[in-house]
C-alpha cells in the first residue's frame, strides 16, 4: 500500500506551543489579603472606613472618600506587583458612588485571551514573516512550525509586543 500523497515526508506531530493569559489565584489572593491587612492598620484610613475584599465580581474597594479610594488602589497595585501578578491582568473601574458619603470601586480580573487582542497576535505572527502557524483556539492561541527555532523566534516576537495582556507561553512540544 502506498502512503497518500505528501505524506512521504512527515514525520509525526509539528512543534507547537499554546499563548494564554492565565493569573496565580494564590498570589492574587494573597495580595489582596495583604492590601486588606495594611488598609486596616494604616493611620491615614483611619475613621475612612476603607476595604478591600475579593468578591465573584472581581476585588471591591469601598470608602466614605474616593480620594482614600484612589490611596486603597495604590497599595492594591504595590501589593500585586510584589506577589508578581501582572498590573496588565487589572480591569479597575472609576469609583462610583454609592449613596451617603460612601464610594465603591471594581476592579475586574482579566484572564484568558479575547478576541481581539487574539486577533492582534495573529497578525503580529503573520506580518512577521516567521515560518509558522497561528490559530485562536477558545481563550488562547496555538503557534505551530517545523522548526522549534521558528517557535522561539515567535515567543521572541510576542514578548516584544504588547497586547494589554500578560502572556504566558505553555506547553512548548516539539
Amino acid at each position: 500500500m502506498k502512503p497518500a500523497p505528501g505524506w512521504a515526508s512527515f514525520s509525526g506531530p509539528m512543534p507547537t506551543f499554546d499563548v494564554v493569559s492565565k493569573l496565580d489565584r494564590h498570589e492574587v489572593e494573597n495580595a489582596v489579603n495583604q492590601a486588606a491587612k495594611e488598609v486596616a492598620q494604616r493611620y491615614d484610613f483611619r475613621g475612612t472606613e476603607t476595604s478591600i475584599e475579593e468578591t465573584e465580581d472581581g476585588i471591591v474597594l469601598r470608602s466614605n472618600a474616593e480620594a482614600r479610594i484612589q490611596a486603597a488602589w495604590d497599595v492594591l497595585q504595590e501589593k500585586m506587583v510584589k506577589r508578581k501578578v501582572s498590573l496588565k491582568s487589572l480591569d479597575a473601574e472609576d469609583p462610583k458612588p454609592v449613596g451617603g458619603q460612601k464610594f465603591r470601586m471594581l476592579v475586574k480580573l482579566k484572564e484568558g485571551i479575547d478576541t481581539d487582542p487574539a486577533k492582534q497576535i495573529v497578525k503580529a505572527i503573520k506580518e512577521s514573516k516567521v515560518k509558522v502557524q497561528a490559530a485562536i483556539q477558545g481563550d488562547l492561541v496555538r503557534i505551530s512550525g517545523k522548526k522549534r527555532d521558528d517557535l522561539q523566534e515567535a515567543i521572541a516576537l510576542l514578548r516584544a509586543g504588547d497586547y494589554g495582556l500578560p502572556l504566558q507561553y505553555l506547553n512548548f512540544r516539539d
